[in-house]
């Protein structure tokens, strides 16, 4: 909800500009079908039933922009919409009432208006009585490791029960085994009636969004077993950027080649985004996480003087998509920071600041395994050499990082930035920029253990060069090259955080020629292309 505005108020308001955003759609939807060229190749197939429930989520927009593209260029689209057709969906799901309905007529109702005029096929619930009564006597565990019909069904859906109980470690009892259980009967609805979709069309390729919500990731797997290319999409990190790959778009897979050195005017470009970076003036998603950045203040640095160093600890969102990626040292975060935990208390020379994401608190998306619920259960607050930072406390990660020892991270974000600022790093997770060689990254709880050690006790920390100079070709690639802008289409609802309108755009700017995003969209869907922007 907006700041400043009653939930009356608000609510009007977004009836009021709902409407007017349909009306905008359905316009644009009209005109490509009557621009659409006749059909040259065969379809390809968008699913992204875990985009948005009602009105336009980026990633939403995205896949439209997509399908469209393809339209005028000839190629068929067939996009596959949910006619509550999941038991619940992942964003229709109550984790406070796990057997709700899905707001499913409403959904329903905005895919109309989104797919007026293009081909669809409608995906409906079919259960499976034998896989209902298998599903029966089994406990969470059992649930985690189940497989049917020759898909991992239990594996497939669990980071989507993490994601809507917001939570890694589950509880064994009857409304968590429910959903569990609701989640694998509409992915084995869904496979069965995707691989009669996949029979019918005989696709070019399958793009869905994110690929780890179950529905997607569902439709993934069916479209890997047989062989055909299956393209991801999900939100890039600059804002009204989309990032498309045929790797896994959570994972953001990047290659760089050895030979890429940034040019003088593409240093200069990626100066500009760090410094705004580094002041807290960025969002991600639509989402602008620092309201405010304050300096760390008198009080802070002169407890902090009391110690011999400082080591700052960044966590992440537990139950985020990407913490599937991450957890290979660690079986998870938590399992990591209790290892920190351990290292803490065997240094009291150290002030060690814990900084929980600011993500744990965003209204709506509160975690409920929490940082700040795993300090208090550790008593990790009343050490004395531990300063923990709450996600609603907004001082400046930037300048604390600049006057550490190093910096402890899972796989955030700020581990790439924490590089750039020239401080070693030591990671604990998989991180998107692991990729290349940029922080010091152990391969096992032992190792990491002896590498902070070594760190504590040496007078100084050396750094290889390497990891500067790969950090910034990681980032500028990330940022000026996968991140397709789409702020030519799309802007700001203007009422809810995430989400947007399409602006009035002449349909025939979704061309190759008058837009370089929907050259390399169209280039890397139809000719396996990079989905890289030209340089």
């Amino acid at each position: 909800m907006a700041s400043g505005l009653s939930h009356l108020t608000w609510a009007a308001t977004w009836r009021i500009r709902q409407w007017q955003n349909d009306r905008r759609l359905l316009e644009l939807v009209q005109k490509v079908a009557r621009q659409e060229m006749v059909p040259v190749t065969r379809p390809v197939i968008f699913f992204n039933a875990s985009t948005r429930l009602l009105g336009l989520s980026q990633n939403a927009a995205f896949s439209l922009l997509a399908g469209w593209a393809l339209r005028l260029a000839g190629t068929p689209v067939v996009n596959l919409t949910c006619n509550a057709g999941l038991k619940p969906c992942v964003l229709g799901t109550n984790r406070d009432q796990v057997d709700a309905q899905p707001p499913c007529f409403d959904c329903i109702e905005q895919s109309r208006k989104a797919f007026t005029g293009a081909v669809v096929r409608r995906l409906e619930f079919r259960d499976d009585v034998n896989l209902a009564n298998a599903l029966k006597p089994l406990g969470l565990e059992q649930l985690m490791a189940f497989e049917f019909g020759g898909l991992p069904l239990g594996t497939m859906v669990l980071p989507s029960l993490r994601w809507s109980l917001r939570r890694h470690t589950l509880a064994d009892d009857g409304s968590t085994r429910f959903l569990f259980c609701q989640y694998i009967r509409s992915s084995w609805s869904l496979a069965r009636q995707f691989e009669r979709l996949l029979e019918d069309v005989k696709p070019l390729a399958v793009v869905v969004f994110n690929g780890m919500f179950y529905p997607e990731a569902t439709a993934r797997r069916v479209a890997s077993q047989r062989g055909i290319p299956v393209i991801s999409h999900e939100v890039a990190l600059r804002p009204f950027t989309a990032f498309f790959t045929r790797g896994e778009a959570t994972a953001y897979p990047i290659n760089i080649p050895d030979s890429f050195k940034l040019t003088n005017s593409e240093d200069e470009r990626l100066d500009a985004y760090l410094e705004q970076r580094f002041h807290g003036n960025f969002s991600m998603a639509g989402v602008h996480f620092w309201p405010e950045m304050r300096p760390l203040g008198e009080q802070f640095w002169k407890r902090a003087g009391q110690f011999k160093q400082i080591v700052p600890v960044f966590s992440n969102v537990i139950f985020d998509t990407s913490q599937g990626h991450a957890n290979v040292i660690f079986p998870h975060m938590f399992a990591w920071l209790d290892l920190v935990l351990q290292i803490i208390k065997a240094h009291p020379e150290t002030y060690f600041v814990i900084r929980a994401h600011p993500d744990e608190a965003r209204p709506g998306k509160e975690s409920r395994e929490s940082v700040a619920d795993w300090v208090k259960k550790n008593g990790v607050a009343s050490l004395p050499n531990v300063l923990f930072v709450d996600s609603r406390q907004y001082f400046s990660s930037y300048e604390l990082i600049q006057r550490s020892k190093f910096v402890m991270v899972y796989n955030s974000t700020i581990g790439l930035e924490a590089t750039l600022l020239k401080v070693p790093v030591l990671c604990g997770g998989k991180a998107r920029f692991t990729q290349l060689p940029t922080v010091f990254f152990p391969q096992s709880p032992a190792d990491f253990l002896k590498l902070a050690e070594e760190f504590l006790a040496s007078p100084a920390i050396t750094v290889p060069a390497e990891f500067y100079r790969n950090a910034r070709r990681f980032l500028y690639t990330q940022l000026f090259r996968t991140s397709l802008p789409m702020e030519q289409f799309i802007e700001d609802d203007g009422i809810r955080q995430g989400y947007v309108r399409f602006k009035r755009f002449d349909v025939r700017t979704l061309t190759p020629d008058q837009s370089p995003s929907i050259k390399a969209i169209l280039d890397g869907i139809l000719r396996n292309g990079s989905f890289l922007l030209e340089e």
